[in-house]
């Protein structure tokens, strides 16, 4: 695939963003903020750009990892999974999966300006309005419901024409997007020699397999055109837009890169309010501390989130007792909850050369795309490698449902997830072969794992345990998931097109044995901070994200119901 080689060794100087305007230690002696925000990913970005558009408003941001300023592997879409367990990802492991053989997996975070939304696939779903909904009604807020939220996703969002030009009608609803967002989202901007099959099908087997002209109106059932965070071709992530050249530069906004946030500290001694941030640049050797006169907002992410909480006495009094850790405020939903989306990149051999393998494993054509994305944003490397997305659900009368309730958030929100990409996702590629990856996921999980500590040393990664498959409905869903692509690769569109299935097995214990050597997570990761209603005995949030029992402390992170 395209991300095998190094593109660094091309030689490429070119820079993708304005300089980064980021502070330093000395730079901060003397200074007050209103605000200290922890992370600068998804949630960090926007807080820090929002809170800033008051002059009047001091922050300071701080980043564990570094700049994104000319990364190529970033700014390129076609380069993303060149950025697994690279510099810029913070490289966290599971612990072993018992219903995986054991298996650790790996578990990909950014760690650079921009967090998970410089490194990540870039795919732009809302999701369903019913888990909307769902929200304000398990958080007694209507302010959650998909109609109050629509304000703020058509602030984030700026649609723009997809790098080619092409004409996209009858590819995306334009009347449920923004034109004057901030964030871009583009269509496909390189064609290839899927999409027509893709599309036939959902013609040919409409019962099963409808097409969906916008998944992000709020009804996401059936298969549609992916639509990514990309702009001119360009990763259109937390770093370039609401920390780019135009708002990075405000003088209230102060940056602080490759520091490591330890804890979080009561301010005072007036129990409890925390509003201390400590932290280090030097791997512990040195620490210093912040104090926000308003508010700390922690936007660390769905791993790091928990763990800085516990390392600050904020958790389970019993467990964070066990580790000589000083509890501060018990909290025991802190690091519980954790969700993910199990899935399965199945691969079918194809009788094609134009899938992304071929360009993998050719240097001299490796050079020539990207000297074509350098110069004129076009070509391969413009697009993500995924294609197409699907959001399926079970059959009323499956016969899970006589064993489980239905976990979905209603009748139009899916169980399970195709996602279609004209090629291998394996790094490095097969040796030989060219394929169709269909990756069926659970979008709909109920298997629920934790963020635990290793040790009281804040530097030390914690334990993640996704505790995937603990559950009938997630392994029975991906198994039928699996059944289901079987179909829709039969379909008359991909006559003389599919060589062979990535295994031939049929029986429940078959694919059992298929799933546990082959699944792995979406990187998809919530839950452990998670959002409850004010009344709730549970929750790490109240629905202003104000962390319940204490003052001076908000998330603004990947949370989930309980």
């Amino acid at each position: 695939m395209v991300f095998l080689c190094l593109s660094l060794a091309l030689g490429l100087v070119t820079h993708y963003v304005a300089a980064v305007v980021t502070s330093t230690l000395d730079d901060l002696i003397g200074k007050q903020f209103d605000f200290v925000v922890v992370g600068a990913g998804a949630g960090g970005g926007v807080i820090a750009n929002r809170l800033t558009e008051d002059p009047d408003v001091s922050v300071l941001l701080i980043e564990a990892g570094g700049s994104n300023e000319g990364v190529l592997d970033v700014a390129a879409p076609g380069l993303v999974n060149l950025l697994v367990n690279s510099a810029w990802d913070w490289n966290f492991t599971s612990t072993p999966q018992t219903a995986l053989n054991n298996r650790t997996l790996s578990v990909s975070r950014g760690f650079i300006l921009g967090g998970t939304t410089s490194i990540n696939q870039m795919v732009y779903t809302r999701g369903s309005s019913e888990d909307y909904d769902l929200w304000a009604n398990i958080t007694d807020d209507e302010g959650w419901s998909w109609d109050s939220l629509q304000k703020y996703i058509r602030k984030n969002e700026r649609f723009t024409s997809p790098a080619d030009h092409h004409n996209t009608t009858g590819q995306f609803d334009p009347d449920v997007h923004s034109f004057d967002g901030i964030v871009d989202v583009s269509l496909q901007g390189f064609s290839t020699g899927i999409d027509n099959r893709t599309i036939q099908t959902t013609s040919e087997l409409s019962e099963e397999f409808p097409f969906n002209l916008d998944m992000n109106s709020g009804y996401q059932l059936g298969i549609g055109w992916v639509q990514a965070t990309i702009g001119n071709g360009t990763r259109s992530s937390s770093a370039a837009t609401y920390l780019g050249p135009s708002f990075i530069s405000r003088p209230n906004l102060h940056v602080l890169l490759n520091t490591r946030v330890l804890r979080i500290l009561q301010t005072e001694n007036k129990q409890p309010n925390f509003r201390t941030v400590e932290f280090t640049q030097d791997s512990g050797e040195t620490t210093h501390t912040v104090t926000a006169s308003k508010e700390v907002i922690i936007s660390a992410g769905t791993i790091m989130t928990p763990h800085i909480l516990m390392h600050s006495g904020i958790g389970d009094s019993e467990e964070l007792d066990l580790l000589g850790i000083r509890i501060v405020h018990h909290l025991p939903s802190v690091g519980k909850n954790l969700t993910e989306q199990p899935i399965v990149r199945n691969k079918w051999l194809v009788n094609s050369t134009d899938t992304l393998e071929t360009i993998a494993r050719n240097d001299t054509l490796l050079a020539e795309v990207t000297e074509e994305w350098e110069r004129r944003r076009m070509g391969p490397l413009v697009d993500p490698p995924l294609s197409f997305i699907g959001w399926l659900r079970l059959p009323d009368n499956s016969s899970i449902f006589q064993q489980v309730p239905d976990p979905a958030a209603g009748p139009n929100t899916s169980h399970y997830e195709l996602i279609v990409t004209n090629g291998a996702l394996a790094q490095p590629a097969p040796a030989t072969g060219n394929f169709l990856t269909f990756s069926t996921s659970v979008s709909s999980p109920t298997s629920r794992g934790s963020v635990f500590l290793n040790s009281s040393n804040p530097l030390q990664y914690p334990l993640i345990n996704f505790n995937l498959f603990s559950t009938t409905f997630d392994r029975f869903t991906v198994r039928e998931a699996f059944r289901n692509t079987k179909r829709f690769l039969a379909a008359h569109s991909w006559d003389g097109y599919i060589l062979a299935p990535p295994t031939n097995a049929t029986t429940d214990e078959e694919l059992d044995e298929y799933i546990n050597e082959n699944a792995a997570t979406e990187n998809h990761p919530v839950g452990t901070a998670a959002m409850a209603s004010k009344s709730a005995a549970y929750g790490v949030v109240d629905p202003d994200l104000r962390v319940k029992g204490l003052s001076g402390l908000r998330i603004v992170d990947a949370f989930y119901e309980m």
